[in-house]
């Protein structure tokens, strides 16, 4: 199979858009954090404990999708470099590598997914809870 530098670089607007995807989930992540801080700061218990873990865990799982995103994206242009100086063999395997980080980026990018809305519908049972005993 022969690629040329151009299949490499079909990645680059993917790569770029999907890491301020995870950005814009980072900040989302990170405001709620702060407004937790402030919220458990102002009252006497702790009401917020239960979703601690899971903010922790969605974190950490964040950084590992951007971690792999930035690698996949530093394979690609490694690939580039190779295939432009003519290693064919070395730029077609980094290219390969460059795929793996992609797939790890998103399978990770799933599971915090799954995390996420896993969290939304505990929240979305006990204000249905709440709501059909009448306690507000």
């Amino acid at each position: 199979m022969e690629i040329e530098i151009s299949t490499p670089a079909l990645l680059f607007p993917a790569v770029s858009l999907l890491l301020l995807a995870y950005t814009n989930r980072f900040l989302a992540v990170a405001q709620l954090i702060r407004m937790l801080h402030r919220q458990s700061n102002e009252r006497e218990n702790c009401e917020e404990y239960k979703q601690i873990g899971n903010l922790r865990h969605r974190l950490e799982l964040t950084k590992w999708m951007q971690f792999f995103g930035v690698l996949s994206l530093l394979l690609c242009t490694l690939s580039m470099a190779e295939l432009f100086m003519g290693y064919l063999e070395i730029g077609k395997k980094i290219f390969g590598l460059s795929l793996i980080a992609m797939c790890l980026s998103l399978l990770i990018s799933l599971w915090e997914l799954m995390i996420s809305t896993k969290a939304l519908n505990m929240e979305l049972s006990d204000m249905h809870n709440k709501c059909k005993t009448g306690k507000k």
